[in-house]
Formats: structure tokens, C-alpha cells, sequence
């Protein structure tokens, strides 16, 4: 259905990216609007035919839904906004308010279905089951199964937190009825009082799936770090350039989907001419923007390349970084020589929660240049990765 909904009103093939993006959020905002509207007004009917408190509350649960569709089709209205004199890099972040908005709805709704179980349970009533209400309970997990999966669908596709938020939901909705489904032929065949107990396993369920979906589209705004491909593909693409022969100090600024801004320090030979490299590396800059969408500014690092000492030190001292942990890298690495000594002074970069603190990554790192040369000092910086 949505991809025939986008054929005949998106028209994908004449959409940019974002534009395109956006639109496919409202269309599955309207749709998901419309569709729990529906099974609200079935659930509720079959709720008060059947007298199930289980049933009521899982009507409610999707009229619940019908408002998370809302603010998501709102959300990719507003982030969808160009940026302004308030916002220079755009609204993108707004997705992510949105999912973590239909979290909070979800963790809501778990709670009140929660309460209303067990009560349920502490003063248990009859429940009446027919064709009637087993229908509409059937075709409700039929249509949050779809619901389920056009919106992971489109989701992994746009990279989408409030969409994969909403799949999570329907997701958790269809194993909710089912399970209300479930206890009400039981208690028919059974006679027995079960009604209760399965809305709490619902609402369990319910806030589970909520608590999942906050921490999802909590991180990004908290603010994460790129995924390892995507910084692979700016390695390859920066390192592409013949003049530019490392680079460290990558951070990616995340501002919503479709807004990355990222930095980096290119080393760069210290004998080329500055100029021919500076318009190397807006060569370099414009290809990220082209082709991973990125803002990017590049700081350069010139590096002695032509030194035969220093370039076999630096790769001697990499050697045995490296022997302490293969997770430790170096750079900016240079030799001061003096008279009675040569201070070896480099940056190492050792990811978070490193095994070892920063002072005893430099007494390892100090010993084992000393036994490199005993007339080399180092004078390491430790930080820490971005990546």
C-alpha cells in the first residue's frame, strides 16, 4: 500500500533525496494516523462487547499509536525546514525528538495498561469472547505486522530513528493483542481469570519496547560516534589524494540525517608547496561534500617525509605502540636534538575505556622508546579517539 501511495503522490523518481526523505515520513505519518484511527474504534467495540479490560486497554494502546504517528509525520515536516539565522545547520535533529517522543508515549501507555491490569486482576470479571471480537483481534495483528514492516522498511532505508521507533511499537502491538487474544480463548475454554494477568504481560511488553526505543534515539542526540564503515569511507576518500599521506583527530558532528559535519588533520609532505596542497585539499573537502554529504574542514599537518631518520623513528616508535596495544595510534610526530639528548615528541590516540590510564600508556610508551636509544625522550600526549 505505501509503495503505491508513493507512486501515485511522492513521484520518487522526481524528488531530490531530502525532499523525497521527508515526504516518505509524512506519507507513513498519515498512514500510520489513519490506520491505528481504525483499530482503535475496533478494538474499543470489541472491547465493550466482550467486557475484556485487556481489549480496552490495547484500544487505547492504538489510539496512543495514532498520536506517536502524528508527532512523527510532524517531526519530518520540521525537520525538513531549511536552516536559519537560529539554526545554521537546519532542523534534522527534530527526527530524533520525535522518536524519542513516541518512546515516552509508549512507556505511558505501558504504565497505564499496567495499572488497569491489575486491577483486573485483584477484582476479576467474566469476559465474553465471538467470531466478532476474535476477527477484529486477528486483523489487528495482521495490520501492526505491516505496520511493522513497511516502517523498518523505510526506516533502515531513510536512516530514520522515529520511523524504527514507530516499527518497534507496531512491533510490540501485534505480540500485545496477540497475547490478549491468546488469554481470551483460554479463559472462554477454561473459565479461568486470566484476563488481568495477560494485560500485565502486555504492559511489560509495552514498556520494554519503550524503553528500547528511547535509548535509540537518546544516543544520537546525546551524540554518538560515526559507525566504522562510514569512517572507512572517508579514510578511502581523503587518502585518495596523492598529496596526503595520513590523517588523525577525525570528529563527525552529527546534526540529523543527511547533516554530518566532520574535521580531520591531513599530513601532508613539509617540503611541497603550500599553495598546490591547500587547493588539494579543498579538492578533498568538495569530493566529501559531493559524495558522502558531509561539511568538512580539514586542518594540515606537514610531516618531514624526506628525513630518513625521522621517518624510520616514527616507524620504529609505531612499532612499539603498537606492541602495547594494537588499538594505539600515533601522530603529529616530530625530533627536537640536542646536545646531550633528542626529545621524541608524537600524539598517541587510545580508544575510551582503554584497560590502561593515560599516565601508564606514557611510562610504557617513555621505556620503551628509552630502550629504542637511551639518548631518546619521549614526550608523548595522550588522548583519546573520536571514532
Amino acid at each position: 500500500m505505501i509503495t503505491l501511495l508513493a507512486r501515485l503522490f511522492l513521484k520518487p523518481e522526481h524528488q531530490d533525496p531530502a525532499a523525497l526523505r521527508r515526504n516518505y515520513g509524512v506519507l507513513c505519518g498519515a498512514a500510520g494516523i489513519c490506520l491505528n484511527v481504525l483499530l482503535f474504534l475496533g478494538k474499543f467495540l470489541a472491547g465493550r462487547l466482550s467486557g475484556s479490560i485487556a481489549i480496552t486497554a490495547d484500544a487505547f494502546n492504538n489510539l496512543s499509536d495514532a498520536g506517536s504517528s502524528f508527532v512523527t509525520l510532524l517531526g519530518f515536516h520540521l525537520a525538513g525546514q531549511k536552516p536559519d539565522v537560529h539554526h545554521p545547520f537546519g532542523h534534522g535533529r527534530i527526527e530524533y525528538l520525535s522518536g524519542l517522543a513516541v518512546s515516552m508515549l509508549i512507556l505511558l501507555m505501558g504504565f497505564e495498561l499496567g495499572q488497569s491490569s491489575l486491577e483486573k486482576v485483584l477484582h476479576p470479571v467474566p469476559v465474553e469472547s465471538g467470531a466478532l471480537v476474535s476477527g477484529i483481534l486477528c486483523a489487528s495483528i495482521a495490520v501492526k505486522l505491516y505496520m511493522t514492516f513497511y516502517n523498518r522498511r523505510l526506516g533502515r532505508k531513510l536512516n530514520s530513528p522515529a520511523m524504527l521507533a514507530t516499527a518497534a511499537d507496531s512491533l510490540s502491538d501485534s505480540a500485545a493483542t496477540a497475547a490478549v487474544l491468546a488469554a481470551t480463548w483460554i479463559g472462554q475454554v477454561s473459565g479461568a481469570a486470566i484476563d488481568g494477568w495477560a494485560g500485565l504481560l502486555v504492559a511489560a511488553f509495552i514498556l520494554w519496547s519503550g524503553i528500547q526505543s528511547a535509548r535509540e534515539t537518546i544516543d544520537p542526540l546525546l551524540g554518538t560516534p560515526p559507525t566504522a564503515e562510514f569512517v572507512q569511507q572517508i579514510r578511502d576518500l581523503v587518502l585518495a589524494s596523492p598529496g596526503i599521506v595520513g590523517i588523525h583527530d577525525l570528529i563527525v558532528h552529527d546534526y540529523g540525517p543527511g547533516r554530518r559535519m566532520l574535521s580531520l588533520h591531513a599530513e601532508v609532505s613539509a617540503s611541497q608547496d603550500v599553495l598546490a596542497l591547500h587547493d588539494e585539499i579543498d579538492n578533498v573537502e568538495r569530493a566529501l561534500r559531493e559524495q558522502l554529504g558531509c561539511e568538512a574542514v580539514i586542518h594540515m599537518d606537514p610531516i618531514a617525509t624526506d628525513d630518513g631518520v625521522t621517518a624510520d623513528t616514527r616507524r620504529r616508535v609505531a612499532e612499539l605502540v603498537r606492541c602495547i596495544d594494537d588499538e594505539i595510534s600515533i601522530h603529529d610526530f616530530r625530533m627536537v636534538t640536542g646536545p646531550t639528548h633528542t626529545n621524541v615528541i608524537f600524539d598517541v590516540v587510545v580508544p575510551h575505556h582503554f584497560r590502561l590510564t593515560d599516565q601508564q600508556v606514557e611510562e610504557k610508551i617513555r621505556a620503551a622508546v628509552r630502550a629504542l636509544d637511551g639518548s631518546y625522550y619521549a614526550v608523548p600526549r595522550v588522548e583519546r579517539s573520536y571514532t
